[in-house]
């Protein structure tokens, strides 16, 4: 794992988040540790978010973000558009991005939301 700031960087985001929605976004990190181990990690308090990726390079490197929402937190996707989502999970109509609205830590751990990481993270590999 390498850091682009220090490791209390996810903690601001977990602070930002509502207790009840924290768990979420530990088992959401969790899973980028798991599927990752050598990910890039930057977080960016005032936006709410952590992002992920295989290099430093936000639109061409990161492949997953997490998001603090008030009501739930979103797993994104930089370009989204390129996974196969054959459950139907991911939202959104932009260009690239896409991301899951995830309230529980039942839904964040689910194999679905495993598979699209994995898709995210293998597709973004040729660019580190």
């Amino acid at each position: 794992m390498t850091n682009e700031q220090n490791d209390a960087s996810f903690r601001d985001i977990l602070a930002i988040a509502s207790p009840k929605l924290r768990p979420v976004c530990e088992a959401f990190r969790q899973l980028i540790v798991s599927e990752d181990p050598t990910f890039y990690e930057t977080a960016w308090p005032k936006l709410k978010i952590a992002s992920y990726g295989v290099g430093q390079k936000k639109m061409t490197q990161h492949y997953a973000y997490i998001a603090v929402q008030a009501s739930h937190i979103n797993l994104g996707f930089y370009h989204g558009t390129l996974l196969h989502d054959p459950t139907g999970l991911l939202e959104g109509a932009g260009k690239e991005l896409r991301h899951i609205k995830v309230q529980n830590i039942a839904h964040a751990e689910s194999p679905d939301i495993r598979a699209l990481l994995r898709q995210a993270i293998d597709e973004r590999r040729p660019y580190r």
